[in-house]
């Protein structure tokens, strides 16, 4: 699968940490930084990540600030993403099976390494299962992104 894994400094080490799990495990991984530990804002990197899967350059992505609540909070700024911060297995799977959820969101702080590893595993192994009742409720947060927020992120001509 094609991911895409955004982080600002707090989720740094984290992120590199899950760059090389995820590759080992078979994943194509684009890694969208940050790239150290100075201080960075998590917006711009929960911009990047939802643009790059908008826009298809990645099936899914992950991403990761101190706590998880600021990035997700940015990330689900963007029509058509769906961003979940998940502190457990369930939630991760349970996330893209029934809202179609394709970022994971992390809390460097919050989680430990094995923790977000098996996140991520459960994540990636989940799919939508197309139930009536969970395309019903999507096309309603469909509906609501289209009320509020009709012009699109982006122009087929921009890059």
């Amino acid at each position: 699968m094609r991911i895409s894994i955004a982080a600002d400094h707090a989720g740094f080490e984290l992120k590199q940490l899950l760059a090389d799990f995820l590759r080992q495990q078979g994943h194509t991984v684009n890694d969208l930084g940050t790239h150290s530990t100075d201080p960075v804002d998590y917006p711009d990197f929960a911009q990047t990540l939802a643009l790059n899967i908008v826009q298809g350059d990645c099936e899914r992505g992950i991403l990761i600030c101190g706590s998880g609540v600021g990035a997700s909070v940015a990330a689900n700024k963007f029509p058509g993403i769906r961003a979940g911060l998940c502190h457990d297995a369930y939630s991760a799977h349970q996330g893209v099976e029934h809202d179609d959820m394709n970022v994971l969101v992390l809390g460097a702080r919050v989680i430990g390494p094995e923790l977000a590893k098996d996140l991520c595993t459960h994540f990636l192994n989940a799919r939508f299962t197309g139930e009536e009742r969970h395309r019903r409720r999507l096309a309603k947060i469909a509906a609501i992104e289209q009320q509020y927020c009709p012009q699109p992120v982006f122009k087929e001509n921009e890059s």
